[in-house]
């Protein structure tokens, strides 16, 4: 089963940029998108609604903001929209399909780059989640969580981690928030399982040059419960193409 997830960074926006005349090459079963940045009624074209997948979106309240969606090849037991607490729902970050043991969700945690304020929003959200994210853990079931994340963990997750361990993205209560999420709540890493080599990004800022010069982030993570450790068995950060500041990320599970 190969599972994509990837930050748009406006859907209508990669669509001109090539991202759908690319995605019915790499075959996927399930494509996790965040950051859609549309309304439904704007996305009436037939190229957002790709054949080979029924598609399904959650958008934000406000025009043009946040937004997540979800493309699964197989009709799923039950779609869910939401977390249960405003600053997800109105913003569309959250959108989840059950199968039989199996759930998979797309997210799209806030970015605090813009200030202080969008920080402390960031803090609320991270508090909140992690909550769901241990009821999870109590499901008989397995996860697998797509998302663009907006936190980098290790050293070896951004190019220039010594300049950046007082911003938005690397801060020590970030990186122990996902040292909860990982050595006491039990979620998995899916791309460092198989993945361990450095310089291995999923962002990169508009400035600079800084994807010509690879000066990247991995911000884009697939987080699974446990029982799919093992079940891991390909990952691959997408960057052939360009079709937005992020990149899609691929793995491919032996489901």
């Amino acid at each position: 089963m190969r599972v994509i997830t990837f930050n748009c960074n406006g859907i209508r926006a990669a669509a001109r940029k090539g991202f759908f005349d690319w995605l019915p090459q790499v075959d996927a079963d399930v494509v996790c998108l965040q950051e859609t940045k549309a309304q439904l009624h704007q996305l009436s074209d037939q190229v957002f609604h790709p054949e080979e997948y029924e598609c399904h979106y959650f958008d934000a309240v406000k025009k043009g903001y946040a937004g997540t969606a979800i493309y699964l090849r197989q009709t799923p037991k039950m779609l869910s929209t939401g977390l249960g607490f405003e600053l997800a729902d109105n913003e569309g970050r959250y959108i989840q399909a059950d199968y039989g043991g199996l759930s998979i969700a797309s997210l799209y945690l806030p970015s605090g780059s813009a200030g202080p304020e969008r920080q402390l929003r960031k803090f609320t959200f991270m508090d909140h989640y992690m909550e769901h994210m241990k009821s999870l853990r109590r499901k008989r079931r397995e996860f697998i969580i797509c998302a663009d994340w907006n936190i980098c963990h290790k050293e070896i997750d951004l190019k220039n981690w010594r300049a950046n361990q007082k911003n938005s993205g690397f801060l020590p209560e970030e990186r122990q928030w996902l040292d909860t999420l990982y050595d006491e709540v039990g979620f998995v890493d899916a791309f460092r399982v198989v993945n361990q080599e450095s310089e291995q990004y999923s962002w990169w800022s508009n400035r600079g040059q800084a994807r010509a010069r690879n000066v990247g982030w991995r911000l884009d993570y697939q987080l699974v419960t446990p029982g799919l450790k093992d079940k891991i068995i390909y990952a691959e950060i997408y960057t052939r193409e360009n079709f937005s500041d992020h990149a899609p990320v691929i793995i491919d599970y032996d489901l």
